[in-house]
């Protein structure tokens, strides 16, 4: 029998009026969708951005067979945790396997099927040896990416693409606001998944002597909410604290106030507006 501890990936919902039936219990079919959302949250953790990363694999992920076995009902406003683990690849195959709890009650268990193949014709393809040793160094505890810091010529093209694709095309910051002449002296961070890909960047400034200032993050919005920006965070002020500083300064956007809070930054000042964008100054000692 499985047990929450089994995965290490695990994604936590609750359960909605419009996923239960006649029978005031969750429809047998919304199970599937669960574990879909937990297929999601797998990415993530693996720092891999699905469509880019599929691109440059060379392929797809195909649901080949999906079985579930029901032990208990989930029912309205339960909070479930759904994890998922790959439990072995073949040649062209990766099965996964689903557990869905709420507490330590387990109530559904699953199995997936994925092929792997040519989106084009749908005919598999060998699973490439880089997204097997991504899976089984995940499910056996290893990092999924590393965190590389150093100067704009060093990593401006890679952080100036995901920069350019968050606050221009996303938030729709002028291009010309958001490059400035401070990247030819900061001290850069980029966190690289294990296809070489970058999914995170940020940069240290030097605000006065003793005070360092981070500024530019910016997570590649697939792969949000897993542990990168927080990763990317405390390499910088890492490195803030290897070059003496005592304090480490942002500004923050309003949105991310929680994010920062939670890594031990406290708000200092009002809030202000830069950018057409609402934001908070906050700071931390290191």
């Amino acid at each position: 029998m499985q047990q929450r501890s089994d995965f290490r990936c695990v994604h936590r919902l609750r359960v909605r009026w419009a996923e239960v039936d006649m029978q005031k219990i969750v429809f047998n079919a919304h199970y599937l969708m669960y574990i879909d959302n937990a297929m999601s949250d797998y990415w993530r953790a693996l720092a891999l951005p699905y469509e880019a990363s599929m691109l440059a694999l060379g392929g797809e992920m195909y649901v080949k067979k999906a079985t579930l076995e029901y032990h208990a009902s989930a029912r309205l406003d339960d909070t479930l945790d759904v994890g998922l683990r790959c439990a072995r690849v073949g040649n062209s195959s990766s099965l996964f396997e689903a557990g869905i709890f709420t507490g330590d009650q387990l109530l559904v268990s699953g199995e997936l099927v994925y092929v792997f193949a040519d989106p084009a014709t749908q005919k598999s393809r060998p699973v490439p040896p880089v997204l097997r040793a991504i899976f089984e160094g995940f499910e056996a505890g290893a990092e999924m990416a590393e965190v590389r810091t150093g100067d704009w010529n060093a990593l401006g093209r890679d952080a100036g693409r995901l920069r350019t694709a968050v606050f221009v095309r996303e938030q729709g910051i002028a291009a010309d606001i958001e490059a400035d002449a401070l990247d030819a002296t900061a001290r850069h961070a980029v966190v690289y998944n294990r296809l070489g890909m970058p999914v995170a960047t940020g940069r240290l400034l030097q605000q006065a002597p003793g005070v360092g200032r981070i500024g530019r993050m910016a997570v590649d919005r697939s792969v949000r909410g897993a542990q990168w920006g927080r990763q990317l965070l405390q390499a910088l002020v890492e490195a803030a604290r290897a070059r003496g500083d005592s304090e480490v300064q942002l500004h923050a956007q309003r949105s991310a106030e929680g994010f920062y809070r939670r890594a031990g930054f406290a708000v200092v000042g009002e809030p202000y507006e830069e950018a057409g964008i609402a934001h908070i100054a906050m700071a931390r000692s290191v």
